[in-house]
């Protein structure tokens, strides 16, 4: 079995759940998220992010069900590591991504390949608080267009925010169990067993 690894929290941000005409209101900026210095975790996520909840409505990533069904929701927690943002903020010729601006839950540090961790891993902060990895967050055009707006002057980086992101925009995940998390606080990252062959 893989050995764990360390990494650090760097921030938590948490997206308020929003009406469907504040929603509206806000165009694309409805994604973006706050940063707060600790957040309850519970068995649906982070306490008070639009995200938490036992269940959610099936969209373009589960095709196998009618749009709008109600699915489990295992994409609780959205997570991005500090060094995979520097590398798309180069990737579209600015100076940084906020993590906020992609609705991200929990910034990570130490980890250079987050996205990579395969689904199944499990990640182990000190106050009880697990979540355990559903599998990469992949890139949309929307956290490109909430980008572009902070930066008018950079011609199309939201249909470029897609390919920049790619293998480097995060993960999902649900809670395991439930605890607290602050900004500082260390993380262990256990991978998933191998898989075994049969015999």
């Amino acid at each position: 079995m893989e050995q764990p690894s360390q990494g650090e929290v760097v921030a938590l941000l948490i997206s308020p759940p929003l009406t469907r005409e504040e929603r509206v209101v806000r165009g694309t900026s409805y994604l973006v998220s706050q940063p707060v210095e600790v957040v309850t975790v519970t068995l649906d996520g982070f306490a008070g992010d639009h995200h938490a909840g036992p269940t959610r409505r099936a969209d373009a990533r589960v095709p196998f069900f009618p749009r709008g069904a109600i699915i489990r929701n295992t994409r609780q927690i959205s997570l991005i590591d500090a060094e995979e943002l520097a590398a798309i903020a180069a990737a579209l010729g600015i100076p940084a991504v906020d993590p906020a601006w992609l609705g991200a839950n929990l910034v990570t540090r130490a980890l250079p390949q987050l996205t990579a961790l395969p689904p199944g891993t499990r990640l182990f902060f000190p106050d009880k608080a697990t979540l355990v990895v559903t599998g990469e967050n992949e890139p949309c055009i929307q956290p490109g267009r909430t980008i572009a707006e902070h930066h008018p002057d950079v011609p199309k980086l939201a249909p470029r925010f897609a390919k920049a992101a790619l293998g480097r925009r995060g993960l999902v995940a649900w809670v395991e169990r439930a605890g607290t998390i602050r900004a500082g606080d260390a993380l262990t990252v256990m991978p998933p067993p191998p898989a075994h062959a049969p015999s």
